[in-house]
């Protein structure tokens, strides 16, 4: 899938009812916490609470490299692009 395939589905999450704050993905959406363990945490969270869309864009974020993440996080909040640190 394609970051822009992507950010296409986290705008629309963001815009339903309940989710301005992220949603179950509060803490990879709007905290900037984008690696594979956080994704893969809000997933569960996002299971337990019978939210499927957010399944399915924790899906979506892990097809996706973390890199393409944080562009994503940045586009999202209007954030001027950084390079993201490596480790």
């Amino acid at each position: 899938m394609r970051k822009e395939q992507v950010l296409e589905r986290a705008l629309k999450y963001y815009a339903k009812d309940g989710n301005s704050c992220g949603g179950s993905l509060h803490i990879v959406l709007d905290d900037g916490n984008i690696d594979d363990d956080c994704v893969h945490f809000c997933r569960e969270v996002a299971q337990k609470r019978g939210d499927s869309d957010g399944v399915d864009l924790c899906n979506a974020l892990l097809t996706i490299t973390e890199s393409m993440r944080h562009d994503l996080y940045c586009e999202l909040h209007g954030i001027p692009w950084y390079p993201q640190e490596e480790e």
